[in-house]
């Protein structure tokens, strides 16, 4: 990772620049997968105070961890904190919007999707938006919603206040599952 130093640089120590290299390697590690990235360290004094800024490039995001303190080395470490809780985020959420769809096996419950043998489609799966703005159903309100072709709907059951699913049967009845 290449440091770039701007501001009052002449306070630095050199034991002060190889823990600042040091803890910056750390992050080197967890950054650098695409090549080598360049930190831009401001420092500025300001009554006594100084503030140390760590300003980088991660996956086309600027991310930027400032420390104020009178003292150089808990500021620069306090940037170096910021910056390294920003860096985690930045890399949990692409991390998450990236991932393939595998399965992972876990101790007790595994889960196995077996791929189709005659080269039909995977079923998909839908998953219910309990964020959607939907009010509290009744039973009855439920069969009316079912009339228009639907084998099954998930409601709010406005009685018992909880999820409830009503399931049409090929005799022509219902199943109401609550939970």
């Amino acid at each position: 990772m290449k440091l770039i130093y701007s501001g009052k640089t002449k306070e630095f120590t050199p034991e002060l620049e190889d823990k600042i290299g040091v803890k910056l390697a750390k992050l080197g590690k967890f950054v650098e997968q695409r090549g080598e990235r360049e930190v831009l360290l401001t420092h500025q004094v300001e009554r006594r105070l100084h503030r140390v800024e760590l300003s980088m490039n991660f996956y086309d995001h600027g991310v930027a961890g400032e420390g104020v303190d009178m003292d150089l080395p808990t500021a620069v470490n306090q940037a170096i904190e910021k910056l390294e809780k920003q860096l985690v985020r930045i890399r949990e959420r692409w991390r998450d919007t990236h991932r393939t769809g595998s399965i992972r096996e876990s101790g007790e419950t595994e889960l196995a999707v077996q791929a189709p043998e005659n080269g039909a489609r995977r079923p998909k799966i839908f998953r219910v938006d309990y964020t959607q703005d939907r009010k509290p159903m009744t039973v009855e309100e439920a069969m009316l919603e079912m009339e228009r072709a639907v084998d099954y709907v998930v409601y709010r059951d406005a009685a018992r206040d909880c999820v409830s699913v009503l399931v049409r049967r090929p005799d022509g009845n219902y199943d109401l599952i609550e939970s």
